[in-house]
């Protein structure tokens, strides 16, 4: 019913959860010493003349490797007692099928999960494209837990980094999900 009610013309209301990650990295060398910035997609949205009513949330500025299960449940129990029913959560990618699992199966909810391989601050990034895709997926997309990078959309349990191509990739039969 609530991608009828937006197809019709009444748009709710986007809760975007910012967790950290490289989308809001800053570097202070050749990308060796760096820490986890402000936000950076409220800029993003605004250079881009979004105007899809939306609320920016910042709950921590982590990497995604320094993410705890305290961290995930907070992001959970965030999103479950929001009145949103669409929440695009910025994270870094290293993690993200992790946090992808701890929120699964909150009724209500379209949840999609987005980052970027490159900071946004960065001139050649990814963060820009892939902030845009998330936004349109998480509107078109039922009930659930997505992961959406690289102009594509993933079911996380099927889903996993690979870190020598530097992108995500199907997990074929048998794989090991578990090696974020």
């Amino acid at each position: 019913m609530r991608q009828m009610d937006h197809i019709r013309g009444m748009q709710h209301e986007v809760l975007i959860l910012t967790t950290g990650g490289t989308i809001d990295k800053v570097y202070f060398d050749a990308k060796s010493t760096y820490s986890v910035g402000d936000p950076q997609i409220g800029e993003v949205l605004r250079q881009a003349h979004v105007t899809l009513p939306y609320r920016i949330v910042s709950l921590m500025r982590k990497d995604s490797l320094d993410l705890t299960g305290e961290d995930r449940e907070l992001i959970r129990k965030y999103i479950q007692t929001s009145e949103h029913s669409l929440v695009l959560v910025t994270h870094g990618t290293d993690t993200m099928t992790k946090t992808a699992a701890a929120l699964k199966g909150i009724p209500g909810k379209t949840i999609v999960l987005t980052g970027a391989l490159m900071p946004a601050r960065f001139k050649d990034n990814d963060a820009i494209f892939n902030i845009g895709f998330a936004l349109g997926a998480l509107q078109a997309l039922p009930e659930g837990v997505y992961i959406s990078i690289g102009g594509c959309i993933h079911d996380p349990s099927r889903v996993r980094k690979d870190r020598q191509l530097n992108r995500f990739i199907e997990i074929t039969n048998g794989e090991d999900q578990g090696r974020d």
